[in-house]
């Protein structure tokens, strides 16, 4: 059975892939939280009430022992499985104008992004490496690519995560192993919730939201054989905004 990991699946984006990871290709997710095991374990629930399994991998990804403990624990209690695909979707904004950024701001969402996608991710890629298979696919931002006003943390750390995407594609392709990221634009989660949508949907040429269901389908077909000849792409999933 392929073994997935989505990163900061609780909620939101993460939980809706999890879930289409799971219906598309019956795939066993690991579901990552650092806080809310509520949140998580509802996640959890609505997998195995879709006829799915799961578990919950609790760690935080910007602590690179606590990453690297929970992942030799779950490989030690599964030796017969192995983690194929990996979804870095972890995240968080702390948006304000530049001048005015505390350095805390600034540190905590370019940790996440950054030094979380390099904890699991270097550690993962150790085994597909071995295997010469696997999937790595990288949760980034509109914000990343075109830079919006009032995230210049946010734009700076996805984009980052956008510049180390194309970088590993290059070095791992010849191992069968695709790297590749997809960028959603305004999305019905928690994170865009106290946003006015009515008015910002003005500036999307489809006029509205995107729904997390959608981006997850676009991140089942970048876990599927279909994309075995797709690396080092960013997919935008905007509406057409950065079209």
């Amino acid at each position: 059975m392929n073994v997935a990991l989505v990163t900061g699946a609780s909620r939101g984006l993460g939980k809706a892939i999890a879930l289409q990871l799971v219906k598309d290709h019956g795939m066993h997710v690991l579901i990552n939280y650092a806080s809310n095991a509520a949140a998580a374990q509802q996640t959890l629930d609505e997998i195995t009430t879709a006829g799915g399994t799961g578990e919950l991998i609790p760690f935080n990804v910007q602590n690179k022992q606590e990453v690297d403990t929970a992942l030799k624990n779950w490989q030690d209690a599964n030796k017969d499985k192995w983690i194929s695909v990996l979804v870095n979707n972890a995240g968080i904004t702390k948006d304000g104008m530049f001048m005015w950024m505390p350095e805390k701001d600034w540190d905590d969402v370019i940790s996440v992004s950054t030094k979380g996608w390099f904890n699991v991710t270097q550690n993962l890629i150790q085994t597909m490496l071995r295997k010469r298979a696997g999937r790595v696919i990288n949760v980034v931002s509109l914000s990343g690519l075109k830079g919006v006003p009032g995230q210049t943390n946010y734009s700076a750390a996805k984009g980052a995560v956008i510049a180390a995407t194309k970088a590993l594609a290059q070095e791992v392709a010849k191992r069968n192993i695709t790297v590749n990221a997809v960028a959603p634009g305004f999305i019905q989660t928690d994170m865009t919730a106290g946003l006015d949508e009515k008015e910002l949907s003005k500036m999307v040429p489809m006029q509205r939201f995107g729904k997390p269901e959608e981006v997850a389908h676009l991140v089942s077909f970048l876990a599927s054989p279909k994309s075995a000849y797709i690396t080092g792409e960013v997919i935008n999933i905007n509406g057409g905004i950065y079209s």
